[in-house]
């Protein structure tokens, strides 16, 4: 019954990673852009868990802090690109 929800989940983590992709492609601006890159951040989280939670194994979460910690990073990176045009100040 494990496996069966966490298919499913993959499955609609995957479908919110393919229309947050289509968001990144046609956003018509660079906030809607940001926004979705940081939403496919969380949606790959998400899936790396589950696919922890189904091998049985911690490394996974492991991993999956370390790109959480490098995609909050990278998007207030981004964010201050684009509102002040440097990033170190």
């Amino acid at each position: 019954m494990i496996t069966i929800a966490l298919a499913f989940a993959f499955l609609c983590f995957a479908v919110g990673l393919a229309i947050t992709l289509w968001r990144i492609i046609v956003g018509p601006s660079s906030a809607d852009r940001i926004l979705a890159l940081d939403t496919m951040v969380i949606n790959v989280i998400a899936m790396i868990l589950l696919y922890g939670i189904w091998l049985g194994t911690d490394v996974y979460f492991e991993a999956a802090l370390l790109i959480a910690m490098v995609g909050f990073v990278s998007t207030v990176a981004y964010c201050r690109f684009i509102l002040r045009g440097d990033i170190i100040e």
